[in-house]
């Protein structure tokens, strides 16, 4: 099949955005959403990912229910989507596609204060 183009990955991506119901999209206001190559090797070690797993996606930032008015001033959060993994492991274009969603709907309930068990039970793993 041929590794997607990186515009297309982007358009995948930023489709994925667009077909989220507003109640999420507009809560994403201050949530920069960035395609990264790789997630870091930094990352990798401080969550225990052992080598030849990865990660796809990952939420930078504290969670909806754990913020407080001390959390004021700091800088947006961010989800990164890693293209690397995604378009290794996900070679069929619609499968890719399919994959991007899930990544950003799992990182996106990050953001919402979910945690792994509950992303597992709603099916974006």
């Amino acid at each position: 099949m041929g590794r997607l183009p990186r515009s297309e990955f982007d358009r995948a991506l930023r489709l994925a955005l667009s077909e989220l119901p507003p109640m999420f999209r507009d809560a994403l206001s201050n949530v920069a959403v960035v395609v990264e190559e790789w997630p870091p090797g930094w990352l990798l070690d401080e969550l225990n990912i052992p080598p030849g797993d990865t990660l796809y996606g990952f939420y930078h930032g504290v969670p909806l229910p754990e913020r407080s008015i001390l959390d004021s001033g700091n800088l947006p959060d961010k989800i990164s989507i890693y293209r690397g993994p995604l378009a290794g492991d996900f070679p069929g274009r619609e499968e890719l596609r399919r994959q991007i969603r899930i990544t950003l709907l799992h990182e996106i309930g990050h953001y919402f204060g979910m945690d792994e068990e509950e992303l597992s039970r709603l099916g974006f793993e």
